[in-house]
């Protein structure tokens, strides 16, 4: 009998708390959190704005 701990039965994933960064949009100027640590001189958009700027 194989085992249940295989690719067919992942369960929810914890990574435990995530890392936030404070940050200002580019668009709004409004101050947001973010979940990377934003780059000088790279745009950095908040929840409302991101959908606005998003590249499929």
């Amino acid at each position: 009998m194989r085992s249940n701990e295989g690719f067919g039965n992942r369960g929810p994933r914890n990574f435990g708390p995530r890392e936030e960064h404070d940050a200002v949009c580019s668009d709004c100027q409004q101050a947001c959190k973010v979940p990377f640590k934003p780059a000088e001189g790279k745009p950095v958009y908040c929840r409302e704005c991101y959908p606005k700027h998003k590249k499929f």
